[in-house]
């Protein structure tokens, strides 16, 4: 798994069955610069599926590979990437890092 911002979402009008009705969602990965104690961004972005209804600019846990088709909107689904959670505080070292309210 790892923590990624919600940079934009992806509408296709043509896709695989297995598809239809899934929110895609463009994710940059983001790392954690312990010296400033804040997120930096990786500048590389990937396409996943929202499972749970994340919007624009949230802070995400993302899960890969395998596992991204685990999920009850992802089984047997053609899916790399998946959004399982929405997060709300993240703390690195012992000092909050993020809270999704400020």
């Amino acid at each position: 798994m790892f923590i990624a911002k919600v940079r934009g979402n992806v509408v296709t009008t043509q896709k695989v069955g297995k598809m239809t009705g899934k929110k895609l969602l463009i994710i940059e990965p983001l790392q954690v610069d312990e010296k400033a104690n804040k997120f930096q961004p990786t500048g590389r972005c990937l396409v996943a599926v929202d499972s749970i209804g994340a919007g624009d600019d949230e802070l995400v846990l993302v899960t890969q590979g395998s596992s991204a088709r685990m999920t009850e909107s992802t089984s047997d689904s053609p899916v790399d990437a998946v959004v399982i959670g929405i997060i709300d505080t993240v703390a690195v070292m012992g000092q909050i890092t993020y809270r999704k309210d400020k």
